[in-house]
């Protein structure tokens, strides 16, 4: 687990508290990229459930979720892809 994985799941575990959180570097993907060499950043792949989030709109649950992970950009993360589950209807969100 890369230490942005890991900040990145201490972030969101504190600020939702979620029932489902997968994480994943892809910074590999992006190597040589213009973004990443600028910001030191990498590439991340967010899956979350939370009760937190349920009831709210995606883009509010993006805004959220953005707003916990603003002190990561962009010395930790250049991009962010987050996938949001339902607590009850997982992939619905």
């Amino acid at each position: 687990m890369s230490q942005g994985t890991e900040l990145i799941r201490q972030a969101l575990q504190q600020a939702f508290q979620p029932t489902l959180l997968q994480i994943e570097d892809e910074s590999w993907k992006h190597a040589g990229h213009a973004g990443v060499r600028e910001s030191g950043g990498g590439h991340f792949v967010v899956r979350i459930a939370a009760q937190a989030l349920a009831g709210k709109s995606r883009l509010q649950c993006h805004r959220m979720i953005h707003q916990v992970l603003a002190p990561l950009f962009p010395s930790v993360i250049h991009a962010l892809s987050i996938h949001l589950e339902c607590e009850d209807q997982p992939g619905i969100l």
